[in-house]
């Protein structure tokens, strides 16, 4: 029995099948034959994308993965509903659609949905630093960050309310486990771990701080590593995928997010975090596209760009914190002992995490003209925290 999801102001077909993860081909195709009627069970080839953390991707074609009409089939990982809300998935899906930013979401099913496959390559750590591309993706999410609430109405940033869910989920899986069984580090690196009041203050100290610096709240990826951008050579253009965790929230975070997936995945490497020339580029690319993107004045002033840079610095303090996924917690003290500006300013006291941290990253982020104690503009944006002066 199919019923309806009602998601941006369009209702989206829900078929009542659930696909085995296991063995997914009998249920794809039960899928399949209700959104591609014309294709003979016999002539349908599949092919998985990923079996990653979180979901299971399968990408169904009759004669070739390029040729329009290819299905994307999305199982959802177990228990992921603890922290992906898959409603308000479907509706940025629909969202960034409708705004020509993603593709055309068909269907979904009771473990997961069906979409529109993007064509062109998955980005690498190589193709992220060319200047041609990364213009491109600033762009686009300038194009991103300029789509307004359907409402009007003010909208609030999500990254505090989900901050606080995922510790709560951590700390709740660290209190229903035997001791240190929780944790994929060695044992040694579990007793760096801070604790979840340390971890907890740390949030409410930037939340007061950051709340204050003034970054506009817009329509954000929130997980915009590199395999979940795409690039068509042909076309010259980028597209993001995955949606999981989009929604509004702060700009600076965004954009300082994506500046830390530079590092990568799983083999983190912050000698690839990006230059403060590679920064001034990228961002005067995306502040042209997204003042076009809002009907003004194209032009972007030197001190436009230092000001959303000062912000993206302090935005990426949060990103020590905060992961929107449950793992990127987990492996928080290797975010710490792997930054080569982190590791010289971390210093470990029962578990707490000494203000100089806080001190050295964001001194050791300044271009190299504004590494001074007394550098006027820098100094000003930074004297109202706790902890976080330049010395």
């Amino acid at each position: 029995m199919d019923s309806g999801l009602v998601g941006a102001g369009k209702q989206l077909l829900h078929v009542d099948i659930y696909i085995d993860e296991h063995q997914p081909s009998r249920g794809i195709l039960a899928l399949l034959s209700r959104l591609r009627p014309n294709w003979k069970a016999q002539d349908i080839q599949m092919k998985t994308f990923t079996e990653g953390i979180t979901n299971q991707l399968i990408g169904c074609y009759v004669g070739s993965l390029l040729e329009p009409g290819c299905v994307l089939v999305r199982l959802y990982g177990k228990m992921t509903e603890l922290y992906v809300n898959r409603d308000h998935e479907v509706e940025m899906f629909q969202i960034l659609h409708a705004h020509r930013c993603g593709p055309e979401i068909y269907c979904s099913f009771q473990n997961g949905i069906c979409y529109e496959f993007v064509r062109g390559t998955v980005l690498d750590d190589k193709l992220l630093q060319q200047p041609s591309i990364y213009r491109l993706i600033a762009a686009e999410m300038g194009k991103i960050h300029s789509i307004q609430p359907k409402s009007g109405r003010p909208v609030k940033p999500v990254l505090w309310t989900k901050m606080s869910h995922f510790l709560k989920l951590v700390q709740s899986s660290v209190s229903s486990s035997p001791a240190g069984q929780w944790y994929i580090g060695s044992s040694a690196d579990l007793q760096k771990v801070p604790s979840f009041k340390t971890l907890s203050q740390e949030m409410e100290s930037l939340k007061r701080h950051l709340s204050e610096i003034d970054s506009p709240t817009v329509l954000c990826h929130n997980d915009l590593l590199t395999k979940n951008i795409i690039y068509n050579e042909k076309e010259g253009m980028v597209k993001f995928i995955d949606y999981e965790y989009a929604d509004y929230n702060y700009q600076a975070f965004d954009i300082g997010n994506h500046f830390n997936e530079f590092a990568g995945v799983n083999d983190v490497n912050y000698d690839l975090y990006p230059s403060w020339e590679l920064q001034r580029d990228w961002l005067t690319a995306y502040l042209e596209s997204y003042k076009h993107s809002t009907g003004r004045e194209v032009t972007v002033t030197e001190a436009e760009v230092t000001q959303l840079y000062i912000q993206v610095c302090k935005f990426s303090l949060v990103l020590l914190l905060e992961g929107l996924e449950y793992l990127n917690i987990m492996r928080l003290v290797y975010a710490f002992q792997q930054h080569p500006y982190v590791c010289r300013a971390v210093e470990w006291r029962g578990g707490n995490i000494s203000p100089s941290y806080f001190n050295n990253l964001l001194f050791q982020l300044a271009p190299p003209t504004q590494r001074k104690p007394n550098h006027p503009q820098l100094t000003h944006h930074c004297s109202n925290f706790d902890g976080l002066h330049l010395s």
